[in-house]
């Protein structure tokens, strides 16, 4: 038995002379014609939104950039934010110590959210890396004290060398955890 009479017996090749015919292409030709208006259609949008979407920068250019910067992708932005709060601190005043204080532990509340070790609360975030941030923990939770202070009592006072002790507690916890 070949696949002549095969074809033959199962009627495929009358379906295919018959899908083939002129006389039914001509009856398709304007449901062709509003398939392919519909794939162009739609088509566009996906091309459209993948190009407006940080989806495929994430996706695909992350590895390229880690590749060509030998740095984790995001770390620029990461060290970016965190001269930003250094600038604020050197000011040498008092309102912006506090100022950066509360954003610096914003930002290593930020940088341990993106490292994966999430919790309800502060504490419970850095209770979760506490084996990456090893013996800082204890250091990063007087300046966590030190930051509610400022938060919760306005007439808390710091000085420069307090301010820049938490900072620097830190900064180098971000850096534990992956900052750069």
């Amino acid at each position: 038995m070949d696949w002549e009479t095969i074809y033959n017996t199962l009627g495929i090749k009358d379906f295919v002379y018959f899908i083939s015919s002129p006389q039914i292409q001509d009856t398709l030709f304007p449901v062709k014609l509003i398939f392919v208006f519909f794939s162009m259609f739609f088509l566009f949008f996906v091309i459209y939104f993948m190009m407006n979407s940080s989806w495929l920068q994430y996706k695909f250019l992350e590895d390229v950039t880690e590749f060509f910067s030998w740095q984790a992708y995001g770390s620029r932005q990461m060290v970016k934010e965190w001269e930003k709060i250094k600038k604020k601190a050197s000011s040498g005043l008092e309102a912006d110590y506090k100022l950066a204080i509360i954003d610096a532990e914003d930002f290593l509340m930020e940088v341990l959210d993106n490292a994966g070790y999430e919790g309800k609360d502060f504490a419970d975030a850095v209770e979760s890396a506490t084996r990456l941030l090893g013996p800082t923990t204890p250091d990063i939770m007087k300046a966590h004290e030190t930051r509610n202070a400022i938060v919760y009592n306005p007439n808390f006072k710091i000085t420069t060398d307090e301010a820049e002790k938490v900072l620097s507690i830190y900064e180098k916890a971000a850096k534990n955890v992956g900052m750069a």
